[in-house]
């Protein structure tokens, strides 16, 4: 297959260092094309090219992307200093490289997006909130349209720290409501403390899709790979972002 990539993300991609630290390679003077030294980090290489890097020739890995629909009582990590279950305990030893787009809490549960493509993850998560994770959210008590105002305008979760969510109200039964949720930030525990802020604690958590990738079809616990044309059309939508 034929491409053209520049060659610091072509270095990053082999999974020997990151982005950053493949363009310190290249300015001093480590990293050779056709066996010709190169300090230009934006240089553009094809599959008709040779990388070498201190000496050994590279190749970039073989990018692999997983969605995996996590189960309460999991957290996300590889390891845990505490002994608690992770979501590796869970997938098979082929898969233990791949690193989620994002965590879900350990009580939470849905679409973890798992992939051995840095980029791909960065854009995933990218700072300025331009791409969106759904959740369904089941809260104690009532939800009012001022909460859903509340929540769009912006809650203070800590000093100085503000989150938004766009919201909107799928059922109440009481005791509780049912919500499904919109973000574009990535705090750690975002709704849960949003919810709690505005005086209604969540009952359960679940993620249902990210970008425009969802859950439809996956049993809780299981997991599987996408296709070509799904990974396509996820970097589609992603570049119709400006990601």
């Amino acid at each position: 297959m034929s491409y053209q990539i520049r060659l610091n993300k072509y270095i990053a991609s082999s999974d020997i260092t990151s982005r950053r630290g493949a363009d310190e390679l290249i300015k001093t003077g480590k990293v050779k094309i056709n066996g010709e030294v190169i300090t230009n980090p934006a240089t553009i290489i094809t599959n008709r090219d040779s990388v070498e890097v201190n000496g050994k020739k590279i190749k970039p890995l073989e990018h692999k992307y997983v969605i995996f629909n996590k189960p309460a009582g999991y957290i996300t990590a590889r390891r845990d200093p505490h002994e608690r279950k992770t979501i590796y305990d869970l997938l098979p030893p082929e898969i233990h490289k791949l690193k989620p787009a994002g965590r879900l809490d350990r009580e939470s549960t849905g679409l973890l997006i798992l992939t051995n493509d840095g980029d791909l993850i960065q854009k995933l998560t990218h700072p300025k909130g331009l791409v969106p994770k759904v959740y369904r959210v089941t809260v104690e008590g009532k939800i009012t349209q001022q909460d859903l105002f509340n929540l769009k305008k912006g809650i203070e979760i800590e000093e100085g720290k503000i989150a938004y969510a766009e919201a909107v109200i799928l059922e109440y039964i009481h005791p509780k409501t049912t919500l499904e949720m919109t973000l574009y930030q990535g705090y750690n525990r975002q709704i849960r403390r949003m919810m709690s802020k505005i005086g209604h604690p969540v009952i359960s958590l679940k993620r249902i899709a990210h970008a425009n990738i969802t859950l439809t079809g996956l049993d809780k616990g299981k997991y599987r790979y996408l296709s070509r044309k799904e990974v396509d059309y996820l970097s589609n939508y992603l570049k119709k972002l400006n990601v």
